[in-house]
């Protein structure tokens, strides 16, 4: 985990000084951009079963209270072990609202709602939106161009998404099948939405500058200390079971530090947008890993969701995002990563976006 940590520090700082020969494209770095994102996305996916196990043992808030201050604290260990500069002033201020919004704000939003009784189908289908809403954000503030090939693709990826969890949205969870959930929890959703999204291009235009570690040690702790009178709330409910920290350990040590590391680098080889579609393909690797892991069934369905998916990833991605800049053109710094991944606090479907 480690090694992994420091060679993404080490690819990353490569790419700072990288020139990129298109603008808004993904270039290439030492290790090939394919093989990196392959790597995001089996182990971001890993989480969601390891946060089902891990959410049947403790509070959602007293969950992600454990996580962020614990990956937090290993980043720190890990910046201070290599010795990275640590950011300040106005650079630690945007590092802390990039780990509120993306981290804090999106996780606690998105299992609130869940908790509420909102359907989990809906939830992995409103994120699911995700790198649809980066884009036009990406395009009304960043003057990211995305290309009709590359909605294109944003639209075949989404059918993927909605066939994979398709069958989940009528089944509902108790408190939704019963009304339980009020407009307040769907309206957590869209938070949880928009928390992921505003705060990956918040972080791509205040705080990419900044130092793998200590950056992620920033933003973990932040998203940990509005937390902590939520976990204290529900009893810090959490139990000592062998499954509990087994499945905590996999979210801190391969989730929020690995997943991060490979997410950090992604988003400084090339734009935001084109990051943002490799989250098309979380459902369907979760659907496959629940299969192999969990044992849940694998419908006619969901494989159809893996391979349209797949497709609207490829076409996404393969779409340049805009024109060759002229020789000499100065390009805009690529940007860090920022949180975290879509997730709902839920415990009996892969559908359910947690992270």
């Amino acid at each position: 985990m480690r090694m992994v940590l420091l060679m993404a520090h080490a690819v990353s700082a490569n790419d700072r000084v990288r020139p990129e020969s298109r603008a808004g494209t993904i270039s290439p770095g030492v290790v090939p951009t394919a093989a990196l994102a392959g790597a995001f996305v089996v182990l971001w996916s890993t989480g969601y079963p390891a946060a089902r196990i891990a959410l049947d043992h403790a509070g959602p808030f007293t969950l992600l209270l454990l996580r962020f201050a614990g990956a937090g604290l290993i980043f720190a260990v890990l910046a201070a072990l290599g010795g990275a500069r640590w950011p300040r002033g106005r650079a630690m201020v945007h590092s802390a609202a990039v780990g509120i919004l993306t981290l804090g704000l999106q996780f606690s939003a998105l299992y609130w709602a869940a908790a509420q009784g909102v359907n989990v189908g809906l939830i992995a289908l409103v994120v699911g939106t995700m790198p649809i809403v980066t884009a036009l954000l990406g395009l009304a503030f960043l003057a990211e161009k995305v290309r009709p090939l590359q909605w294109a693709g944003f639209a075949i990826g989404f059918g993927g998404v909605a066939l994979v969890v398709g069958e989940g949205v009528g089944a509902g969870s108790g408190g939704a099948a019963h009304g339980g959930a009020g407009l307040s929890a769907y309206l957590g959703v869209f938070v949880g939405l928009l928390a992921i999204s505003i705060g990956t291009l918040y972080q791509k235009r205040h705080a990419s500058n900044v130092d793998p570690r200590s950056g992620l040690a920033v933003q973990h702790l932040a998203a940990a200390l509005p937390l902590l009178p939520f976990a204290l709330h529900e009893g810090f409910r959490f139990d000592s079971s062998p499954a509990f920290f087994t499945s905590l350990a996999w979210v801190i040590g391969v989730n929020s530090l690995s997943a991060f590391a490979l997410f950090f680098v992604l988003l400084r080889r090339g734009a935001v947008t084109q990051v943002a579609t490799l989250f098309f393909l979380m459902p369907p690797a979760t659907a496959l890993i629940d299969y192999f892991v969990l044992g849940d069934s694998l419908t006619l369905s969901k494989l159809a969701g893996v391979i349209v998916a797949a497709l609207g990833v490829f076409i996404a991605t393969r779409a340049p995002a805009g024109p060759p800049r002229p020789v000499g053109t100065r390009t805009p710094q690529p940007a860090g990563q920022s949180v975290t991944a879509p997730c709902a606090a839920v415990r009996h479907s892969y559908q359910a976006p947690c992270r």
